[in-house]
């Protein structure tokens, strides 16, 4: 992943933009430290799973024709109630 400067992002947009197409996500920082990344509509679609509804994407799981699989509860409380 290519790293930016926030000086360098701005005045370099357009670059930043068509070399977060071409090579993949692009690193921005302020003072040495990561605070965004710009990626490609592409591959924000298939992270985020695009146009999929929550059926869609449960009916797409490699688990979705399985019948055996046994979920148990952790009967645990959250937390600590006092009385």
């Amino acid at each position: 992943m290519h790293t930016w400067q926030m000086q360098a992002a701005k005045a370099r947009f357009s670059d930043l933009v068509q070399r977060a197409r071409q090579e993949g996500p692009q690193e921005i920082t302020v003072h040495g430290r990561p605070v965004a990344v710009v990626l490609s509509r592409e591959m924000f679609d298939r992270l985020s799973g695009g146009d999929l509804s929550l059926v869609d994407f449960m009916q797409r799981s490699p688990l979705h024709d399985l019948e055996d699989i046994e979920l148990e509860r952790d009967r645990s409380p959250g937390r600590e109630i006092e009385l």
